[in-house]
């Protein structure tokens, strides 16, 4: 299998955390974005949408999507439990993550580390989004370790990717200690830095 990716991307770094955390052997393809090699005739061939990560199984298939990969790569393993409603409340978080978190909080990283942008010249909108964001995760993760069980799944892998990032993109963790030690537990659990 080939991760084609950006190293600094958390949407990459959830597909190559996931294979590490089940033990799926890969070959990382860097990908620059920055320097438009996801834009090539060659990438777009294997991936139309010129978007990073993807993945290329042994077999030619290729897959896009960060969330989708991630539960591709996790059907049978301890990341993701075979009840059916438990695979659900994991799926619930994938979508809230691509839908109300990922385009804020990570949009506001993209546009300080990648586009070199200040945190004076963020989006007033999209900033409140991402700290609504911040707070819902906040809340849900009182009196528990984990969002989707007492174990991690790719839920955690999804949403921790730009979560523990936030600081990058301008958001203070200070005031959120349940992130900071749920952050905490997923980077020993899941072996990522």
């Amino acid at each position: 299998m080939k991760i084609y990716g950006d190293a600094i991307s958390g949407n990459c770094l959830k597909v190559k955390w996931t294979a590490d955390a089940i033990g799926r052997p890969y070959t990382w393809v860097p990908i620059d974005i920055m320097k438009g090699e996801s834009r090539t005739a060659a990438y777009l061939a294997k991936f139309p949408q010129g978007q990073v990560p993807g993945v290329e199984f042994d077999d030619g298939r290729t897959l896009a999507q960060s969330n989708a990969i991630i539960r591709y790569l996790a059907r049978g393993s301890h990341l993701l439990p075979d009840d059916g409603f438990a695979q659900a409340k994991i799926d619930e978080w994938l979508f809230w993550e691509q839908y109300s978190h990922e385009p804020y909080v990570a949009v506001c990283r993209f546009h300080m580390k990648y586009l070199g942008r200040t945190k004076a010249e963020r989006e007033a909108w999209r900033v409140e989004r991402a700290e609504k964001a911040l707070d819902f995760i906040e809340q849900q993760l009182a009196g528990h370790d984990y969002l989707a069980g007492s174990a991690p799944t790719i839920a955690d892998i999804a949403v921790v990717a730009y979560t523990r990032m936030a600081d990058e993109g301008g958001f203070d963790l200070a005031e959120r200690p349940g992130i900071r030690k749920w952050i905490a537990r997923c980077e020993d659990s899941l072996r990522i830095h």
